[in-house]
């Protein structure tokens, strides 16, 4: 299959823009892509007319398929708040790919989401990246991506009603790092010629973010809880991820220094409790510009995920640029998620994800013309 005459954004490195040019994929991989038109035109033929062409659109923070639309508290799957400490869940065990907010994910150019556990616990669990287009959620996933952890009021608020720890800010690091520690050990242990630990399913799913497989997600609103994460993080030599990042625009040239990066969203949402007080449109394009990698995302669903690219137009109206926000929404939440060897771009040996549009993607009233995941046009 090729798609010609379109105009390529590639996300590459380099974020090369190829004005008239080619893909060839098959078997949901790009082959090939160029300048102009192919040499081989015997494969069926796809003429973008001009048309703007780029890599599928990624969501990095999402509870899509833990929340199923229209359906209320028989569809809520993405907290179990029975324990503050859970990291032994897997966000894969509770997806549903029939959940129809899908097919609007699909609608929207959307074609990667990370599906992550909710927020009521200090560990939530394991967070997976799947594609947006199938039946069956084992064929759809790219594996798990990281650990939820909770900092703030979403943890506080869920257990001071249950008369049980954590109910401070305080309880919250501390179980957190207790669970850390318990992990390592456990896994020093196992590593070990003389020790054979009983075993333990919550330090089992703790030792791929300790080696540094996959990444913390830390949800974190407030600065003192940005700071806090930063601090475990370095406490344990994680490697992390800032989501929401709500007062970072306050920080940002704290965060600088630390090297962090960022995935902010929601976007379109009110102030909704305390901790987002200083809760700003401009965020984005702050931390942005004091030299800080940043994503958008939706928190489906929070706000729906056909959403995505409208969070992105907001976030050019209120400073980034086109480019930034296409960064934003394809090649950034692609390297946070450690999968843009696979995502993310338009280039060889990659998934061939695509969306085509007439318009700009980011604008109200435009819909993609075409939408392509793995190769499949969905």
């Amino acid at each position: 299959m090729i798609i010609c005459n379109a105009k390529i954004y590639t996300m590459n490195d380099d974020d090369n823009i190829i004005e008239n040019g080619y893909v060839e994929y098959k078997n949901g991989k790009i082959l090939r892509m160029g300048k102009g038109s192919p040499d081989n035109t015997g494969d069926e033929i796809i003429d973008a007319k001009g048309k703007s062409l780029f890599p599928g659109f990624i969501d990095a923070h999402t509870h899509l398929g833990l929340f199923t639309s229209g359906v209320g508290i028989e569809g809520e799957d993405f907290n179990e708040d029975s324990d503050p400490i859970t990291p032994q869940l897997n966000a894969i065990d509770g997806v549903n790919p029939m959940d129809s907010a899908f097919e609007d994910a699909r609608n929207a150019g959307i074609s990667t989401v990370a599906v992550s556990p909710g927020s009521s616990n200090a560990i939530c669990g394991s967070i997976i990246a799947i594609k947006t287009y199938g039946k069956r959620i084992d064929s759809m996933s790219l594996g798990n991506v990281g650990m939820k952890i909770s900092l703030g009021e979403n943890p506080k608020m869920t257990y001071i009603d249950k008369d049980s720890t954590p109910v401070t800010r305080m309880a919250i690091a501390s179980l957190i790092r207790e669970a850390l520690n318990k992990a390592q050990k456990y896994m020093e242990d196992k590593e070990s010629e003389e020790n054979n630990p009983e075993f333990d399913a919550k330090c089992e799913a703790l030792i791929p973010l300790l080696k540094g497989k996959i990444k913390a997600h830390f949800h974190c609103h407030r600065a003192d809880d940005i700071f806090t994460a930063i601090r475990i993080a370095k406490e344990f030599n994680l490697q992390y991820v800032l989501i929401h990042c709500t007062e970072g625009h306050l920080i940002a040239d704290e965060l600088k220094k630390e090297n962090a990066t960022a995935v902010i969203g929601p976007i379109i949402c009110d102030k909704s409790k305390p901790e987002l007080a200083n809760l700003t449109p401009k965020n984005s394009f702050i931390l942005n510009s004091s030299g800080i990698e940043v994503s958008i995302c939706t928190d489906h669903s929070e706000v729906p995920i056909q959403y995505l690219p409208l969070s992105a137009g907001i976030a050019i109206k209120h400073g980034l640029t086109f480019q930034e926000a296409l960064k934003a929404v394809t090649k950034i939440p692609a390297k946070q998620l450690g999968l843009f060897e696979r995502i993310g771009s338009i280039e060889k040996g990659k998934d061939a994800d695509f969306v085509l549009f007439s318009t700009n993607p980011f604008e109200v009233m435009s819909s993609p013309d075409m939408v392509i995941i793995n190769g499949d046009e969905v």
